[in-house]
């Protein structure tokens, strides 16, 4: 549009030109001979325009192409792909990892013509020994690809106190460790469970919830434990399934990651009465315990259990 844009402007500048030259040409010019000098100058004056407009390399443009403007520098270290990089991290994570179905694997980008990194990196695809190549191909040349990177550079973030109502605790968390504890979606298979939802071009409240910087952003990972200090006491979630998940948890919304969700306090004669415990059921009325030391055997059995 630029360049049409130009070439109108300047065939204005001709018309404008012709005009002028027609109105004084018979007044100065044709007495005193000058029409084969005048002629020349209009000739010269038409081919610059026509050397703009058509970008003839005798005038070149002080703005660069498109190609030139997307070429990356020689000389960097382009063995690592870094999501942290300046010019990675202002482009959306759409543009790479397109999502057309619910595959729990990311798509990577590439399989068409390299684009779109190709858009930026042709100089480094050029050439199939590029240390670029070994970021994703363990044999360029052959074309064999390395499998999908792990998590590392992105951390994970879940709102529990936002998906509450719309998403109950046994649709995220199942059965672990033959019942004592419950799972938490970690790694690709959590986009098994998250997609459920967070389908291809979702939307919430009219945000897109199917990128995947709904629920990723730039920095360190750590995964929330499933272990619970209530385990080494004999608990087992299995043997709790009466009980719902809200009677011993509370959702603090809010809070960091691992602070979302609270844990009752894994005592019973010596609770602080502040918060969940075991005393809060096993109060001897509503469940076995309280005073009645003949039931101990019930929870504390085995090696697994300690004071």
């Amino acid at each position: 549009m630029a360049s049409l844009a130009r070439g109108l402007k300047n065939m204005a500048l001709v018309q404008s030109l012709r005009m002028h030259v027609s109105a004084g040409f018979y007044k100065y010019v044709v007495p005193t001979g000058l029409v084969p000098l005048t002629i020349i100058v209009i000739i010269f004056t038409v081919a610059i325009v026509n050397m703009r407009v058509h970008g003839s390399v005798l005038i070149p443009s002080n703005e660069p192409s498109p190609q030139q403007q997307m070429q990356m520098p020689e000389g960097l270290d382009y063995s690592k792909f870094q999501h942290s990089n300046a010019n990675h991290a202002r482009l959306p994570c759409l543009l790479c990892h397109r999502r057309d179905s619910n595959a729990p694997m990311p798509t990577r980008p590439g399989a068409d013509k390299h684009l779109p990194c190709a858009g930026c990196h042709a100089q480094q695809f050029a050439n199939a020994d590029s240390p670029l190549c070994g970021i994703c191909h363990t044999d360029a040349k052959s074309g064999a690809m390395k499998p999908f990177p792990r998590l590392r550079s992105f951390n994970m973030k879940f709102d529990h106190a936002r998906h509450l109502g719309s998403v109950s605790c046994a649709g995220c968390h199942r059965s672990a460790r033959g019942g004592v504890a419950l799972s938490i979606p970690s790694g690709f298979n959590a986009h098994t469970t998250c997609f459920r939802c967070h389908t291809e071009r979702a939307q919430s409240s009219g945000r897109d919830i199917s990128s995947c910087g709904t629920c990723h952003q730039l920095g360190g990972y750590s995964r929330t434990s499933q272990f619970a200090r209530a385990f080494r006491v004999g608990f087992s979630h299995g043997e709790h399934n009466q009980v719902t998940c809200r009677e011993c948890h509370q959702i603090i919304a809010g809070m960091p990651q691992r602070r979302q969700v609270t844990q009752p306090q894994a005592l019973n004669h010596h609770a602080t009465g502040r918060g969940k415990s075991c005393l809060t059921c096993h109060d001897g009325k509503r469940a076995f315990g309280g005073d009645d030391f003949s039931v101990c055997k019930r929870c504390h059995t085995g090696a697994a259990w300690r004071f």
